[in-house]
């Protein structure tokens, strides 16, 4: 049997060795997407720049609440990583803009989006975002030859938007809906619209019939329903259930209307990693960790590590503790 301090060692030595792996600043995964496959992140602002500050956000609390578009992380740097990228790894199923915050705030999407079809045409490339810049022409004009556009819309009434998305200054749900409409009107590629359902903020009869009306004039390709997989930056949040997706399926009358598979689901994608599920594992058994902890100990995005500590909450192995310092996670 192996003693204390051995099986301490052993740990130790699994980490170091995951760890050894190369690791990106801007690009991370590939993640095992439900959506998507096997995704390449790549992240275009830091922790967290974004325009809003969702109740529900499992990044974190929105450190920079901003709608100023900026060069938060340097083209150059960017594209340095995805030719080392290129040179040392398999084409993964999508390139997919997302990470610490909005992606559509970095002011040279359009131009990493167009070496990606330079370099990689047959690649897709998806775009995570949280459907609010739409408003701005250039916004709309950057995203034009991504291949899928997933925006969020979870209100449309105005004091349901402000409660549950928590908008920074100059958004309002209006000119959201109106943005969107604006750029499905141009687009050729997909959009799926994501709307994240949170009983008691944005369930109510009311709030579903008006985003019933602002689906039909956008017009998505697919509306996804999501729901809280884990806690979010508030507490006391609950998760939508099944009952409650019908009756909302019901109500939004819409021809292709989803909701996005379990988490446990994504085990049996081929880009799930058992070495990322062991070193996430072995990490908190040694002590409870945030994951921000778990960002700093294994070197990995934020993003990936989510996916991760959501089919191991799904299969009972940890759990969540809200604490002073933020949501830990320990052993079952």
């Amino acid at each position: 049997m192996l003693s204390f301090s051995t099986k301490k060692n052993t740990v130790t030595t699994k980490i170091t060795n995951f760890t050894k792996k190369i690791m990106y600043k801007y690009l991370f995964g590939p993640v095992p997407s439900r959506r998507l496959g096997m995704s390449l992140g790549i992240d275009l602002v830091p922790k967290k720049v974004c325009s809003l500050d969702c109740v529900y956000c499992e990044v974190g609390k929105t450190t920079k609440l901003t709608i100023k578009t900026d060069e938060y992380v340097l083209f150059k740097n960017v594209i340095a990583e995805l030719k080392h990228y290129f040179l040392n790894n398999p084409d993964p199923d999508y390139f997919t803009f997302s990470g610490y915050g909005e992606p559509t705030l970095n002011s040279k999407i359009g131009d990493i989006l167009d070496f990606l079809k330079a370099e990689k045409p047959n690649i897709p490339v998806a775009v995570l975002t949280n459907g609010t810049m739409f408003g701005f022409s250039e916004v709309r004009k950057s995203l034009l030859k991504a291949d899928l556009v997933l925006p969020s819309l979870d209100a449309v009434v105005e004091e349901t938007f402000v409660r549950i998305n928590r908008p920074a200054n100059g958004l309002t749900a209006a000119n959201c809906v109106e943005g969107l409409i604006e750029f499905s009107k141009v687009y050729t590629g997909k959009i799926w619209l994501e709307i994240f359902i949170l009983p008691d903020y944005n369930d109510s009869d009311e709030d579903i019939l008006a985003l019933k009306d602002a689906i039909q004039k956008i017009n998505p390709d697919l509306v996804q329903l999501n729901t809280l997989d884990r806690p979010g930056t508030v507490s006391g949040l609950n998760s939508a259930t099944a009952d409650d997706m019908n009756r909302i399926i019901r109500l939004l009358d819409y021809p292709n209307v989803k909701v996005i598979a379990a988490s446990a689901q994504r085990k049996n994608l081929q880009s799930y990693r058992t070495d990322v599920e062991s070193a996430i594992l072995e990490t908190i058994a040694r002590r409870p960790c945030t994951t921000d902890d778990l960002v700093k100990i294994l070197g990995m995005h934020i993003n990936e590590i989510n996916k991760y500590l959501d089919v191991l909450e799904v299969d009972k192995k940890i759990k969540s503790v809200r604490q002073d310092r933020g949501v830990f996670y320990q052993i079952v």
